[in-house]
């Protein structure tokens, strides 16, 4: 089970910025603007990878002074997604309606856990790549992976958390850990929260004795006089910030990265004026001072796709993922 963990490696290959592509688009840009505030929607409660990605965004777009209507953002938590998700599709041509999307988009449709899935919905741009990260309290008796990995060996019903719905984007992070380090991925004791922001709260609780979340969204709960231990990231190198001393897995004997891409989509049948304009917006956005510092502190990697390129993308995503759902045992052959 899960015996091929390269295929999760390959859930998001990190693109070089590639502006240009999207500043093609400022003709067509050219040819509509907002004439209110956009609703930015975090599907999810505040503190997960959608939340983050969500207010991050916002903020940079407002303190450059980048667009001339404010971008509110808005938490619609439930379902992994799909709660958010059947409101969008019911707000059809809407140009003033985005959403922060990452694995889950598929995953959670794969599942069955959502009658809408990517194709529902408008690609705007795909602006990152994030990582995972395993976390336990500060006084756990796991100090590094191997302990953890040993825990799970003896102990199958240890629980882990995370912020997505089982067969989603943190559960599938989790799995293919597992196998790499030679675990039955399918016996994780996988337990879902609505977020990551939630994950970590149960965690200092004592509900769950380790987290598996995005890199990005922790970051800003580390660092010194942090209740939690970072005990490995799940890039191919390490990262920045606070998270600059945080080993890798394969540093530690675990030959095994994932990477969590995230996004922007809009409403069914966004205009393409629209798609344009935001195309361009965001585009711009990855190239000023602002983004390029709240980045480097979260973590994150640009990798740039226009609508076009983020759409056949998510494409290949749901083939990838179906591989990996059928070998985890949670859809059909």
């Amino acid at each position: 089970m899960f015996a091929k963990p390269h295929l999760v490696r390959l859930t998001a290959i990190a693109l070089p910025l590639a502006a240009a592509a999207g500043m093609s688009t400022t003709a067509q840009a050219d040819d509509w603007a907002p004439t209110r505030s956009i609703e930015f929607i975090a599907p999810a409660n505040p503190g997960g990878g959608w939340d983050t990605l969500v207010r991050t965004t916002s903020r940079v777009i407002q303190e450059e002074g980048l667009a001339e209507r404010n971008f509110a953002a808005i938490n619609v938590p439930g379902g992994g997604g799909a709660v958010a998700w059947a409101q969008i599709a019911r707000d059809s041509g809407n140009p003033h309606k985005l959403f922060a999307t990452s694995p889950p988009i598929i995953l959670v449709p794969l599942a069955g856990a959502s009658r809408y899935d990517h194709t529902d919905f408008t690609p705007v741009a795909r602006l990152i790549t994030d990582y995972s990260i395993l976390l336990v309290r500060d006084d756990s008796d796991y100090a590094d992976i191997d302990d953890l990995v040993e825990a799970l060996r003896e102990r199958p019903n240890l629980s882990v958390g995370g912020g997505s719905a089982p067969g989603s984007m943190d559960h599938i992070s989790i799995a293919g850990f597992a196998s790499a380090a030679g675990l039955d991925a399918a016996a994780v004791n996988y337990i879902p929260f609505s977020g990551g922001g939630e994950a970590m709260t149960n965690l200092m609780g004592g509900h769950v004795e380790a987290v598996i979340t995005g890199a990005g969204e922790a970051s800003g709960q580390l660092g010194e006089g942090s209740e939690l231990r970072a005990l490995g990231v799940s890039s191919p190198e390490r990262l920045g910030g606070v998270l600059a001393d945080i080993p890798t897995y394969q540093e530690q004997g675990i030959d095994y990265t994932f990477d969590i891409w995230r996004g922007v989509m809009g409403a069914p049948d966004m205009p393409a004026e629209a798609v344009a304009y935001y195309e361009d917006l965001f585009a711009q956005m990855l190239e000023t001072d602002g983004w390029q510092q709240a980045r480097d502190q979260l973590g994150w990697l640009d990798a740039y796709q226009n609508s076009e390129e983020f759409g056949a993308f998510l494409d290949e995503q749901k083939e990838l993922f179906s591989e990996v759902l059928t070998e985890l045992g949670l859809i059909g052959q």
